[in-house]
């Protein structure tokens, strides 16, 4: 069954793909405890106090709280602007939810109006004319449109070899020009 062999496949790559992750989070787990052992390593050194006088640790313990107060400031400014930069992320996020429109937008119902109604709701009590919109229509004669399709119907047949070329769409061409006229 071929679907059979496609959904193994499938579980076979997925299962591939589980273990190649499991393996890139182990290794990446190790690379950050090394780069963690490595910066402690750089920034506090390990310290001896063994065979030191009461005075060189006390001066020793005055250059730590020095250190701590450094470190203590720095975190106290990289917090700050933590929280300026989340402050501006939320509301550049509002403002391109506001700009894309996610709103629930209500349904709309057609309402049939009259002019009359949209000129007096526009115009309010000046509004006194009304409109009558079929009024401005062209009329059209009936008895105009009969004629011309009686006319028109006639044996194509009769006049095909003398419509034919250039001649035939200037004759053509005349007859539409005479009757406009």
């Amino acid at each position: 069954n071929r679907t059979g062999a496609v959904k193994n496949y499938d579980k076979f790559n997925f299962l591939l793909m589980i273990a190649k992750a499991k393996e890139e989070l182990e290794q990446e787990i190790v690379e950050k405890d090394e780069q963690k052992a490595k910066y402690l390593d750089e920034k506090a050194p390990p310290i001896q106090t063994s065979g030191l006088s009461s005075a060189e640790l006390r001066t020793l313990c005055e250059e730590l709280h020095a250190r701590i107060d450094v470190v203590d400031e720095e975190r106290y400014d990289i917090e700050a602007k933590v929280l300026h930069n989340t402050r501006e992320i939320k509301d550049l996020n509002i403002k391109v939810l506001d700009l894309r429109g996610k709103f629930k937008r209500p349904n709309l119902r057609r309402v049939r109006v009259s002019a009359d109604a949209i000129l007096c709701s526009l115009l309010g009590s000046k509004h006194k004319v009304s409109l009558d919109l079929r009024a401005n229509l062209k009329s059209v004669k009936k008895e105009d449109t009969e004629k011309e399709k009686t006319v028109e119907v006639s044996d194509w047949r009769k006049n095909v070899e003398a419509m034919s070329g250039m001649e035939g769409r200037k004759k053509m061409f005349d007859a539409a020009k005479g009757q406009n006229q």
